[in-house]
């Protein structure tokens, strides 16, 4: 089982979130059953690693972001990811515009797996301040808890 955190540049939302959901994973015993990466939709940051803000977000609660490098998303991706998780809708747009025919990949924006936030998208923290990459910390971690939820109910971990 494999999935494939997306949003636009790879340096704050999805390594924020590949950092959340490898947690959750090794909490739950299943680091070795499920294999988490996370990815852009554009090259801006190709081998950076993840915004500073994101990792002193992500640092406060324990999670380690170091040793994540920024990639692009490649229709490759579709073929070996079971799922491709989004951010927001700019990103899921951009990830089925490059989907090839034929991919096994199911692709879902993150916060489907987080039905108790009003919310339908993790905004995009870059542009702002320390408190935007709070936010997200809070999103990301709701809908990490989440999707370990639903793999393990639908593929019974």
């Amino acid at each position: 089982m494999s999935v494939l955190m997306v949003c636009m540049g790879n340096i704050c939302r999805s390594p924020m979130a590949h950092g959340v959901f490898a947690e959750r994973l090794r909490e739950a015993g299943l680091d070795t059953v499920v294999e988490v990466d996370s990815a852009g939709t554009h090259g801006y940051h190709v081998g950076a690693p993840p915004d500073r803000r994101a990792q002193a977000a992500a640092g406060e609660r324990g999670y380690d972001l170091g040793a994540l490098r920024a990639r692009r998303l490649t229709p490759e991706d579709f073929h070996h990811f079971d799922y491709i998780v989004v951010m927001d809708e700019e990103n899921l747009q951009n990830a089925l515009a490059l989907q090839p025919d034929g991919a096994r990949a199911r692709v879902h924006r993150f916060l489907e797996f987080a039905p108790q936030r009003a919310e339908r998208e993790v905004p995009d923290p870059y542009y702002g301040g320390t408190e935007g990459f709070t936010q997200v910390m809070d999103l990301v971690e709701d809908a990490a808890s989440g999707l370990l939820a639903h793999l393990q109910e639908r593929h019974r971990f």
